[in-house]
């Protein structure tokens, strides 16, 4: 048994092929082209993404030795970047240049904060559901921009589609969206009775208070009237897409699902132990989904309501359960920044490029070296050295896309070792940051013990140290590291009804190989006191912005 999945990311498209136990076989990888036409602007193309797409998946059945004819199923996992399609299913433009082959705002994109803090003031009812505040980063934000600043490309538009539904429909030509992307990013109520028995529904006194009236005169046609719980089948791939990605055509294709919710159906079933893991336990987990930016993802059987945290979304990762989302809008984008905008920067890249290591590599031997004569944990390293990491925002628990990042310590000095300080305090930033996702995920009823995490970050010990350190919380790793991968190959299996439900496919293809404990003693009253720094860094941050009136 072998299922497929196929996974777009920021910069990349990825391929993988598992078997029935979860174990990868082979993988392909083709970047993506990204525009950044003006700043908080971020823009692609779904021509050059499907085209992506065939590339790895011709790619990973080339590194697995296996013919095309042995792929049971397939499952698409994506950003959750909004695509326009004219009626002909042809690109709309998203561009104010007009090219119609940028007809993607990515996930990333900004644009829209103005759009969202109007829709914000409405106080509608639906907020309830974004943890009361809507993020430009989300869809309804993104069309109010479109229809105020490229009209005709909102008139012209047939189909606005989530990138992950983008992917099901260009394989099947079922215009069939997901539970997952519609609940997460459209307001779609997943939870309710919609009409005829179907699941969920748009609520229209919302887009009509949002100042999108149109869609619901419409009857919500051009978002999406059949919405469907991932992993199931939608239908088989076309022979035109099947002759694109070099698959062969009739394969069940799985309703998709948003890329870091791939990664917690890819993460969260992994046992900590010798023995499955029970439904009960889903509650004392976190999935970090680590990569340029990083999501958090919780699971419970009853809604919980958490300010600045998304959600509760019914049914949008594991059928049946509330999915509560927090996230950092700049996680490996923010680290490369700092090392990037360092002046000894450059350097360090030239040196791991002679040595054939990461950056991060060097770094981390330079801060053990630093360590060595140190009379206090590693970490203490820190002691003067700060970093608030809002450089683009911040996702939750204060939801606000308007903060911005602060370094307190600097030194005259532009030293290697100064990189490397200023590396480290970064990377306990997002630490704290996701210390304090998982403090009030507890303050409302979730028990947050273990972390289950994948991700760039996962492959650095440093990023992992700091992690199950400052947050208290065991780190446990996947046997199978590219967990979004495995996830959207989970829908696969699903989808080919090898496994009764994604649960039971999440059981048997979900497995973990190494679990990590946290220090206690020095290390952990040391991140207490810097966690109070943490805190009091924004709350100064918020006050000069009171005192300038910005």
């Amino acid at each position: 048994m072998v299922y497929l999945g196929i996974d777009v990311g920021t910069g990349s498209a990825r391929a993988g092929l598992f078997d029935g136990r979860g174990r990868l076989l082979g993988m392909g990888v083709e970047p993506i082209h990204v525009w950044r036409p003006r700043e908080d602007f971020v823009e692609q193309s779904s021509n050059d993404i499907w085209r992506a797409c065939g590339a790895a998946v011709k790619a990973a059945l080339g590194q697995a030795a296996l013919d095309a004819g042995q792929v049971r199923g397939i499952g698409c996992d994506a950003t959750c970047s909004l695509v326009l399609l004219d009626a002909e299913d042809q690109p709309v433009s998203v561009a104010l240049e007009g090219d119609d082959e940028q007809n993607v705002i990515v996930w990333m994109d900004h644009r829209a904060a103005a759009q969202a803090a109007r829709i914000n003031a409405t106080g509608h009812e639906v907020l309830r559901y974004v943890g009361g505040v809507m993020s430009p980063e989300m869809q309804s934000p993104k069309l109010l921009w479109l229809k105020e600043n490229l009209p005709a490309s909102f008139g012209r538009a047939r189909r606005f589609l989530d990138l992950p539904d983008f992917l099901s429909y260009r394989a099947t030509g079922r215009d069939t969206r997901s539970l997952c992307t519609t609940v997460c990013k459209w307001t779609y109520l997943g939870h309710e009775q919609g009409e005829g028995g179907s699941i969920g529904r748009f609520d229209p006194g919302f887009f009509r208070t949002a100042g999108l009236e149109e869609l619901a005169d419409e009857g919500f046609a051009r978002i999406g009237t059949r919405v469907r719980p991932m992993g199931e089948p939608i239908g088989g791939l076309l022979p035109r897409a099947a002759a694109e990605l070099g698959l062969v055509a009739g394969i069940p294709v799985a309703v998709s699902i948003i890329d870091a919710h791939a990664g917690g159906l890819g993460l969260l079933g992994a046992p900590s132990g010798r023995r499955a893991l029970e439904e009960d336990e889903l509650e004392q987990r976190l999935a970090l989904i680590g990569g340029t930016s990083s999501c958090h993802m919780a699971v419970s059987r009853e809604p919980r309501f958490i300010d600045g945290v998304w959600g509760p979304y019914f049914s949008a990762m594991v059928p049946g359960l509330w999915l509560t989302e927090g996230g950092q809008s700049a996680t490996g984008a923010l680290i490369d920044h700092v090392i990037m905008s360092h002046c000894r920067g450059a350097e360090l890249m030239d040196e791991a490029r002679r040595e054939g290591k990461s950056v991060y590599d060097l770094l981390n031997a330079r801060l053990e070296r630093l360590a060595a004569g140190l009379d206090a944990p590693p970490a203490a390293l820190t002691r003067r050295l700060h970093v608030l990491p809002y450089f683009h925002g911040n996702r939750s628990p204060r939801a606000n896309p308007d903060l911005r990042g602060v370094i307190s310590g600097l030194k005259l000095s532009d030293s290697a070792d100064s990189l490397a300080l200023l590396y480290l305090a970064t990377v306990q930033a997002i630490a704290h940051g996701t210390r304090h996702i998982i403090d009030a995920l507890n303050a409302r009823g979730f028990r947050i013990r273990e972390l289950v995490a994948c991700g760039g970050g996962t492959k650095n010990p440093v990023f992992l140290r700091e992690h199950k350190d400052v947050t208290g919380c065991r780190v446990i790793l996947p046997r199978e590291p590219e967990a979004v991968l495995l996830g959207a190959a989970i829908l696969g299996a699903a989808a080919a009804r090898d496994y009764d439900s994604v649960l039971a496919a999440m059981r048997a293809m979900c497995q973990s190989e190494r679990v990590l404990e946290p220090e206690g003693g020095a290390t952990a009253a040391y991140h207490e006191r810097k966690h109070l720094v943490f805190q009091r860094m924004y709350l100064d941050f918020v006050a000069y912005d009171r005192i300038i009136g910005a």
